[in-house]
């Protein structure tokens, strides 16, 4: 009786496999330009090593692919639009996390410099007040 009501699960077709493996392929990329307009549901991708350039429009459903010699754009089911952009956020978020724990580390960094240099100023001279 319930198998009359189950959702069959949804696939890709070919052109829609082939886009998607482009994008993830791009975004796998170090050298790949991640822009988002998060409002506009608007999010770019550009690798000038490999003159490629992906606009995908979340609002419209449509996705430019642009490169030396083509340029295409196509409306493509809500589906693979929403899956590209679930994986250009995890790849934005991914690199955010790793600059800011880039950031931190440096900023622990100088921290720890600049204690051991103000520890070893003290111990040099005790006429410096220690402050805790």
């Amino acid at each position: 009786m319930f198998s009359l009501f189950q959702k069959k699960s949804r696939e890709f077709s070919k052109t829609e496999s082939h886009i998607y493996g482009i994008i993830t392929e791009l975004l796998k990329r170090n050298t790949t330009d991640i822009h988002c307009d998060e409002l506009g549901r608007k999010y770019y991708l550009s690798n000038e090593e490999h003159h490629i350039r992906v606009t995908v429009f979340g609002n419209e459903y449509v996705i430019r692919i642009t490169n030396t010699h083509d340029s295409i754009a196509e409306k493509y089911d809500d589906f693979l639009v929403d899956k590209i952009l679930v994986a250009v956020r995890e790849e934005k978020q991914k690199r955010m996390d790793l600059i800011c724990g880039s950031i931190s580390d440096s900023i622990e960094n100088m921290a720890e410099r600049l204690h051991n240099t103000l520890t070893a100023s003290s111990a040099k001279d005790p006429a410096i007040i220690k402050v805790a």
